[in-house]
């Protein structure tokens, strides 16, 4: 893929996404405009599907909407309103003690920068950045598993690990769509350009695609 392409790529997957849902954290993000709804539901989202995601969320939030009212709860009530989010007890601990940090280091408000979110148990790179651009509405690229992996096969960067692709990206992407690619390769991995098999001869893109790594489609 050249660089050259990422405009026309882009436009396609705007267009394209139209049809699928919105992932639950950014939906999450739109409805509470909350830094700390983004964290806590980006924690919840881990190895969980969209679904039992905004669900779960939405059980929590109800009962305990700032770090204020989480702390007030026992991690066994946290984990019971997340449930069945996988490792749903692991993540209340981190939920809870999260809030404790917040509470006790930054007077209840979710930090605004990267490296202080990485001091957070259970916070990734990923995690802190969704935070930094849903959240805060700052500039960041929030890299998952469906953004490292299309990126690469697409051939627009070549890397090992997500936080490579990360940093790739942040030294060729145009800013504008530094924000939204996570939500638009988040819905195209999810429904067309799968792990295994990508639905290739539905794809708007094949032109632009070097398929780096494909070894059968449909």
């Amino acid at each position: 893929m050249h660089d050259s392409q990422i405009h026309h790529v882009m436009a396609v997957l705007e267009q394209e996404c139209q049809q699928w849902e919105t992932p639950s954290v950014t939906v999450i993000s739109e409805q509470h405009r909350s830094a700390f709804h983004v964290l806590v539901s980006c924690i919840i989202s881990l190895r969980t599907k969209d679904a039992v995601t905004a669900a779960a969320s939405a059980r929590l939030f109800d009962r305990a909407g700032s770090p204020q009212e989480m702390v007030r709860l026992k991690t066994s009530e946290i984990a019971d309103l997340i449930y069945p989010a996988g490792f749903y007890r692991t993540k209340a601990e981190q939920i809870y003690e999260i809030c404790k940090k917040l509470l006790a280091e930054y007077n209840g408000i979710v930090p605004d920068s990267i490296e202080e979110l990485l001091r957070f148990k259970g916070v990734g790179r990923k995690t802190a950045n969704l935070v930094m651009t849903l959240g805060h509405g700052r500039q960041g690229i929030c890299v998952d598993i469906h953004v490292h992996r299309i990126t690469n096969r697409w051939g627009y960067v070549a890397a090992k690990t997500p936080d490579q692709t990360e940093q790739l990206l942040r030294g060729k992407l145009p800013d504008e769509y530094w924000i939204k690619i996570n939500d638009l390769l988040v819905c195209y991995g999810q429904n067309l350009c799968y792990p295994v098999s990508p639905a290739c001869s539905r794809c708007r893109l094949t032109d632009c695609c070097d398929q780096v790594g494909v070894q059968r489609s449909r």
